[in-house]
This record gives C-alpha cells, structure tokens and sequence, in this order.
C-alpha cells in the first residue's frame, strides 16, 4: 500500500475541502475596491490629483467619519434613484466631509513636509461596470522640495468594515518621472524615486496575490491538473491557459475588450464545472483506462480528447483574463506605462500557477504510478468537489444569491 504518496493527496485534498468549506462561495474574490489616480504637475510647488472613487463607498465611508448623517441620506437617495447630477450635487454640497476624508487618507508629500489638499474644479461622476465613481480633483500646494514626492494612500481601510483589501492603482508625471504605482494596507506608500524594479515588483505581487486569494482561479487551475493524464497534457493545458486568459487581459488593459463582470463572473464558475466535469466524464466512460492516451504516435501527440480538452480550456481561459483585468477594474484603456505594470501583474499570476503545478501534479504522478486505482480515485474525488463548487459558484452568481 502506498501510504506516503496517499497521505500526501489526503492532504492536499483536505485542504482543498477546508478551503471550499471555508470560503464564502458567492465572493471567491471577496468584496474589494480599487481606487484610481492620476498624479500631475501642475505648475512650482503644486501637485495635482485625480482620483475616482466608488461612490456609494465614499458617501458611506466620510459620512461615517464625520458623523454627517445628512451626507449619507442625500447621498444613498441619489445612489438608489441612479442620478448622477443629484450625486455630484451631493458631494458638492457636504464638501467639507468629504476632502476631509479623502486628505486625511489620502496624501502628498516632499522634503518630509505634507501638502496641503484643496478641491480644484466641480466633482465629476463616472462608471465602471455600471457602479458610479466619483471623480474628485485636488490640487496638493506643497512648500518645500527635495526634487522628489511621496504618495500615501490609506482610503477605505479594512477597520470601516465596509470593504477589505482596497487597492489604490496610482499613475503619475512628476518630477520628470513616469511610472505606476499600486498602493495597500501592506505597501501604502511610493516615491517618485523608487526604481522600475522596486514599481514592477509591486505588481508581481499583486498577480501572485490575487491567484492565490482568488478560490475559484485555483479550483479552475486544480481541475486542470486533476483531468491531465501526462506531462505533456499538463504542459499543454497550462500554457493554453496562460495564452488565453493573456490575450484577454491585455486586451481589456487596452481598452479594446469590456464584459460586464455579471457575465464573466457566472462563466468562470461555470468553467470550474465543466473542465472538473470533464475529468469526471472520462472516468465514467473509460474506467481504469480513463487514464490512459489513445496517441497513434508522435511523442508530443494528443488524442481527439485531449485536443478537445486544451479548446474548452483555451475558451474558458478568455473568460478568465476577463476576471483578472475585473479584479483590477480595468474597462477603459491605461496608459502604456500602466500597462507595462499589468504585464508584470500577469506574470505574478504564472508564476504561482507555476508554482501549484510544480507541487501538485508531481505527487500525482507519483500515487498513479503507484497505485492507478488510488490515483483514480483521488483524482476523481478533487474533480468531484471541484465540480460541485463550481456548479453552486454559477447557480449563486446567476441568481445574484
């Protein structure tokens, strides 16, 4: 009996069970916000900023903090009624509440000294996968100057209770620098000096977090493995994978691709299904031979199901470039500095693919040579629990449950 290689799978496939059981199925992403802006010159010793904020989130959140309840009514009323002039009128009209929140969240420095923050221009309201933002302009009068600026961002904190994990997605044209920036409650701070690597470095582990928060990413990548028969299967599947969901997110960094997230959410779920059904399919028609290749010859050849296996994975693999450029709340075009940044986002989240690859399919290459039924089993098993969260992800998603 091979216990050793068994005890191994046991374990994995208990943490995978823990992981299920343990995650809110509807919100595999969890419920987040991604802050927007753009950092400017704007003439000696001033610093201009444009962020764009969720609206509702920012009514709620500086009407809180102010203790403002008239902000929160007249706010909430013209969110509900979908006005977006009785919006910025709402913001405009408690405007004090509202810079306060933002400049004490939210700051510009340089020689050490912070700038101070003052609304520049009407507020504007805009859209992203139909949730209004706000668009607040201000202008940061900054009275000493080492040549450089310091950034700080701590909007939407998850202490509000509000939301966790905001992200603040900075692009900036100061101090005759150009670069990107992606700021959180572990990073909430960047200069304009800090170098390309230590910017990109930012993004790659924003990828790498995202894959490895994103439960239903995983699961998809889970099935993959579980339902490949060879190296070669595997080697195929992933870079199938990596192409597709690739070209989407570019795609969509480039303004040339936008899904509503309501339709992109539901596919990915039910791509979980599919591709763990898939697997669940073939040991129900193939038995032990489920397997095993049928290959005419060719040491890199794939039979009719394999082929048909990597299209509905180069498929589903589109929809999930889609989710990854929506974790971001990319549905407009970047600038190509940003989009550099999003290149190497998309490589943290190869990487750590890489990374469960290297560790899972390895063990289960070893518990099928050892013992093919186990190894069916097991398989079988993941592919199960896989497909079912899957299908209940679609049905909840759908629904809007």
């Amino acid at each position: 009996m091979p216990r050793r290689p068994a005890l191994v799978l046991g374990c994995l496939a208990a943490a995978l069970v823990t992981a299920v059981l343990g995650a809110a199925p509807a919100a595999a992403h969890g419920f987040s916000s991604t802050v927007y802006t753009d950092v400017t010159a704007a003439g000696q010793g001033h610093v201009r900023t444009a962020l764009e904020l969720e609206y509702d989130l920012l009514v709620v959140s500086a009407a809180d903090a102010a203790g403002d309840d008239a902000l929160f009514q007249d706010g909430t009323a013209a969110f509900e009624d979908g006005d977006p002039t009785a919006q910025a009128d709402a913001l405009e009209a408690h405007a004090d509440a509202v810079l306060a929140y933002v400049a004490d969240r939210f700051t510009v420095s340089s020689a050490d000294e912070p700038c101070t923050p003052a609304v520049d221009g009407d507020v504007r309201m805009t859209q992203r996968e139909g949730v209004p933002h706000a668009v607040l302009v201000l202008d940061h009068a900054c009275a000493a100057s080492d040549g450089t600026h310091e950034i700080s961002s701590g909007l939407f904190p998850d202490a509000e209770g509000f939301v966790r994990d905001t992200t603040t997605i900075v692009t900036y044209s100061l101090d005759a620098r150009h670069g990107s920036a992606a700021l959180d409650a572990e990073h909430p701070q960047f200069s304009t000096a800090q170098t390309w690597t230590e910017r990109f470095a930012t993004f790659f582990r924003l990828g790498a977090e995202h894959l490895l928060t994103g439960l239903d990413h995983i699961l998809f990548l889970l099935a993959v493995i579980a339902g490949s028969r060879r190296l070669r299967e595997i080697v195929l599947a992933a870079t199938t994978f990596t192409v597709a969901h690739s070209v989407t997110f570019m795609l969509a960094a480039a303004g040339l691709v936008a899904v509503p997230a309501a339709v992109v959410e539901p596919v990915i779920a039910l791509s979980i299904a599919v591709v763990a059904g898939w697997h669940l399919w073939q040991i129900r028609w193939g038995g032990d031979r489920a397997t095993e290749l049928d290959v005419p010859g060719g040491h890199l050849s794939l039979d009719r199901a394999g082929w048909a296996r990597l299209a509905v994975v180069f498929a589903f693999g589109l929809v999930h470039g889609l989710g990854f450029a929506g974790a971001l709340g990319i549905d407009e075009a970047f600038s190509w500095t940003l989009l550099w940044s999003l290149l190497v986002f998309n490589v943290g989240i190869e990487t750590v693919q890489l990374a469960i690859i290297a560790v899972v399919f390895p063990v289960l290459v070893l518990v099928r040579r050892r013992s093919p039924q186990l190894g069916l089993w097991a398989t079988g098993s993941i592919a199960a629990l896989v497909s079912g969260m899957g299908l209940i992800w679609f049905l909840q998603r759908v629904t809007g449950g």
